[in-house]
C-alpha cells in the first residue's frame, strides 16, 4: 500500500515551511493567518535537523518559530494528537519565548511580541469558530492589557465542517493542510500554495522523507498508547489500594477513583456494624457522612 502523507502529519508540516528555502510559503501561511500585521519579511530559527531529532528523541520537538521583520516572534505548532492540555501547553510554549527574548541588561519594555499558532488535528472548543484568537483583557470593559502574547486555535475539523466554499488566504492553506480533496487544491489560485503541493509530492516520492514521517507516526502513536495504558494501570492500582485500605493518597486519576470507593465501603462497614449495635440512624449520619437512603439499604 502507497501511503501518501499530508501535512497534518507534523514532520511533513515543518520539511514544507520550516525551512529556509521556503520562507515564501511560510510567510504567505503566515499573511493569512495574520492579516492584522504586514510581514514584509522573516527569519526561519534554524534548530536541530529533523532527521537527528526523529531518530534521537521520539516525540522531539517539531515546531517552528520564526522572527518577522519587525521583531515579533511567532511559533507555529501542528498538533497531531489531543493529550487533553493543548491550552496549558500553548502558554507553557509562549511563556519560555517571552522570557527567553528578553536579553541581558535589556528593558522589559524591549520585549518583542510573541505569538503563538497552534494548527490542531482535533477541535479543543466546542463552541466558536475554526480560527479564534486568544489575548490578555482586562475585565474592565474587555479592554486589551497587552498585545504582547498572543495565541492563535485553528480547529482543523471545524474548519472542514463549516468552511463550505473558500473564500480568504487562510482558507485556501487550510485546504492544502487538510488534503482531502486535490480537485479543490488543483483550483486554488495562490502560487505559493501550489509550490507547496509540488514540495509535498516531491516528499512523499522519496522514500527516506516517508520513512521518517512514517515514524514520526509511530512515536506519536506510541506516546498515545503508552500514556493510555499508564491512565488504565493506575486507574487499576489505584482502586486495588483503595478498596483495600480505604485511606491513603491516591496515585493520579485511578488512584484517586480507587481512594473513593475504599473509602465508601469502608463506610459502609462501619455503619452495618453500628446498625447491629442498633444505634440510632441519625448518628451514623453525623459519624459516617452517610446519607439516610443509603444506611436503610444497608
Amino acid at each position: 500500500m502507497n501511503t501518501i502523507y499530508k501535512p497534518t502529519n507534523d514532520y511533513m508540516f515543518k520539511r514544507i515551511f520550516g525551512h529556509r528555502k521556503n520562507s515564501d510559503l511560510l510567510k504567505d501561511l503566515l499573511e493569512g493567518i495574520l492579516p492584522d500585521i504586514k510581514i514584509e519579511s522573516l527569519e526561519v530559527k534554524q534548530q536541530v535537523s529533523l532527521e537527528k531529532q526523529i531518530m534521537s528523541d521520539k516525540l522531539g520537538i517539531l515546531d517552528i518559530v520564526a522572527t518577522l521583520n519587525d521583531k515579533t516572534i511567532v511559533n507555529i505548532e501542528m498538533q497531531v494528537k489531543d493529550y487533553n492540555n493543548t491550552v496549558d501547553r500553548s502558554l507553557f510554549y509562549d511563556a519560555g519565548l517571552f522570557h527567553e527574548s528578553l536579553k541581558e541588561k535589556e528593558d522589559y519594555s524591549e520585549i518583542p511580541r510573541i505569538i503563538g499558532i497552534w494548527i490542531l488535528n482535533y477541535n479543543i472548543f466546542d463552541v466558536g469558530p475554526f480560527h479564534e484568537r486568544a489575548r490578555l483583557k482586562r475585565d474592565y470593559e474587555d479592554i486589551l492589557l497587552t498585545n504582547k502574547v498572543e495565541l492563535h486555535y485553528i480547529q482543523l475539523p471545524k474548519f472542514k465542517e463549516k468552511c463550505k466554499r473558500i473564500s480568504s488566504k487562510l482558507e485556501e492553506w487550510l485546504t492544502f493542510i487538510v488534503n482531502d480533496s486535490l480537485e479543490e487544491i488543483s483550483m486554488i489560485n495562490n502560487e505559493y500554495v501550489k509550490k507547496a503541493e509540488e514540495e509535498l509530492e516531491y516528499l512523499n516520492s522519496d522514500e527516506e522523507e516517508k520513512e521518517l514521517a512514517r515514524l514520526r507516526e509511530k512515536a506519536i502513536r506510541d506516546e498515545a498508547a503508552a500514556m493510555a495504558g499508564a491512565i488504565k494501570r493506575g486507574r487499576e492500582e489505584g482502586k486495588a489500594e483503595g478498596l483495600a485500605e480505604g485511606k491513603a493518597e491516591g496515585l493520579a486519576e485511578g488512584k484517586a477513583e480507587g481512594l473513593e470507593e475504599g473509602r465508601a465501603e469502608e463506610k459502609a462497614e462501619i455503619a452495618k456494624k453500628m446498625l447491629e449495635e442498633n444505634i440510632e440512624i441519625e448518628t451514623i449520619i453525623k459519624l459516617t457522612g452517610l446519607t439516610k437512603e443509603k444506611i436503610e439499604n444497608l
